[in-house]
């Protein structure tokens, strides 16, 4: 054969593999062998089973209602374990998904756009996941951002390290669509996040892998992995990278970065910023120093937190049963600590699912129709009621504009409860509806606040309502909301007096 006839049929080879695509390159790659396995958990499947009992057993179930996607940690299981396993544990065990796409970003690969794996199951010490390589090629096919980089799945244990628990907890077959993102370009980002969005339902769950801050000192972490949360809580990707750039101007020792997932978490957030009825829920925070041989001089930080979507009416969320039951609560907590300095213990068994979730609240303490105490909450980590246990006592004895409650007037004070929707940041003030709204302004690190009943009892235009919240409650000046965040919030008002 002549070398021009032999460069002719090389030729032809090539253009056939290039022409045929990822397809012939699926057909060629094989299933994704156990990496994490023996590093971060064990390789041992019948004590990999003990452990994961072990630790689900530790975990809460906070019911925060349908749940879309959870942030989930992936260090070692000894580290970060029981918090993933919150975050797992809020699911329904029971529900039949048509996909859980896991995204996590690349630890040891720097490339363009996102891989997600095509060419076999990911295997782990529990048996074989399956891929839902028709999804994955469908993804690939449709955006020039998305391809199949297998060596970017070979080594990284962020997807493999979440698998575990999902084959330990969920009772129905599942198939995964896995997906490593390599780069921190937000346009690609964002048509990463326009190609999933449509997935983002009811019928899949999406898993975001991600630790959060790494190598700062104990309590710094927990500062930056607090505004952290807070700016994925936002749900808008804007205030999470400003979050993300505020623990960079503290300049915390060791800190490196504060989310090693910060791509995949604000690709989610791409997804979710426009999504109506949607909230992220804190669930449980760690970091490694909070187990007996962790280092506190060098830690990392693990969050838990979940994307719920709303089912019912704000209106709905709080029978006429809960608001008594939480006014009690409310009553017999001040009490108790004005009494004796203990809060006490509520039966969890003996409360509804909504008193369970975590939500925000103030508590409003009025005395012959004059204010007497106001403090809340907007983010909670913990069960309402817990909150409004918090918030009583605060109001009580820490609203620094009064003198501490004493137990002879508390016969004569009127407890008022409000309960809190998630905060939306606006763009424009011709968003609020006053009376509906509740606004928090917020510039630098000076924020207040006006519940919606303020406008209401002092017939304030929303200029007035503005300024005034502005002035006399972030303190920033009249026209301070002018260049300020403004975030909305509506509330679910009720009081003692009106089930008298």
């Amino acid at each position: 054969m002549k070398i021009s006839s032999k460069i002719k049929i090389f030729s032809l080879v090539s253009a056939l593999f290039w022409f045929s695509g990822f397809s012939a390159l699926a057909q060629m790659a094989t299933d994704r062998q156990p990496y994490a396995a023996g590093k971060f958990y064990t390789a041992d499947s019948s004590q990999l089973v003990k452990n994961l009992a072990f630790l689900f057993g530790e975990a809460e179930n906070h019911h925060p209602g349908k749940v879309l996607a959870v942030i989930s940690p992936h260090a070692g299981y000894v580290y970060s374990g029981e918090t993933a396993a919150t975050a797992y544990k809020q699911l329904d065990p029971e529900k039949d998904y048509d996909n859980i796409f896991l995204i996590g970003s690349s630890h040891t690969l720097h490339f363009e756009g996102a891989s997600v794996y095509a060419a076999g199951d990911y295997i782990t010490p529990l048996g074989e996941v399956q891929v839902n390589r028709e999804l994955a090629q469908q993804l690939i096919d449709k955006n020039k951002n998305i391809s199949f980089v297998e060596q970017a799945h070979t080594t990284e244990h962020s997807l493999e390290n979440q698998l575990p628990f999902l084959q330990y907890y969920l009772k129905k077959p599942f198939r995964i669509v896995p997906i490593i993102i390599g780069n921190s370009d937000t346009r690609q980002l964002k048509s990463i996040a326009k190609s999933l969005k449509p997935y983002l339902n009811n019928n899949n769950l999406f898993v975001i892998s991600s630790d959060f801050s790494h190598y700062p000192l104990y309590r710094d972490a927990q500062k930056a992995d607090s505004t952290t949360a807070k700016g994925i809580l936002s749900n808008d990707p804007d205030t999470f990278q400003k979050a993300i750039k505020e623990n960079a101007a503290q300049h915390y020792p060791g800190l490196v970065t504060s989310a090693c997932g910060q791509t995949s978490i604000l690709t989610l957030l791409y997804m979710t910023q426009e999504m109506p009825g949607v909230s992220y829920v804190p669930l449980q925070y760690t970091n490694s120093g909070d187990v007996s041989f962790g280092d506190k001089s060098r830690v990392v930080g693990y969050f838990a937190l979940a994307l719920t979507q709303k089912t019912k009416d704000t209106e709905d969320f709080l029978t006429e049963d809960d608001k008594k039951q939480l006014l009690h609560i409310a009553r017999q907590t001040i009490e108790e600590y004005l009494a004796h300095q203990q809060i006490p213990e509520e039966d969890e068994s003996k409360l509804s699912d909504n008193l369970k979730v975590h939500s925000g609240a103030f508590v409003t303490l009025n005395k012959f129709g004059s204010l007497r105490g106001c403090i809340g909450r907007f983010i909670a980590d913990e069960p309402l009621y817990k909150v409004v246990q918090q918030m009583a006592i605060a109001a009580a004895t820490q609203d620094y504009r009064f003198t501490t409650v004493t137990p002879k007037e508390l016969k004569n004070i009127d407890i008022e409860i409000s309960v809190l929707t998630p905060l939306k940041k606006i763009n424009s003030i011709d968003e609020i509806q006053l009376g509906r709204d509740g606004i928090y302004i917020i510039k630098g690190n000076k924020g207040g606040t006006f519940l919606p009943q303020v406008a209401d009892e002092t017939g304030w235009t929303k200029t007035e309502f503005l300024g005034h919240c502005a002035r006399d409650k972030a303190g920033i000046g009249w026209d301070g909301w002018k260049d300020a965040d403004i975030y909305t919030y509506q509330a679910i008002v009720f009081s003692e007096e009106e089930f008298e």
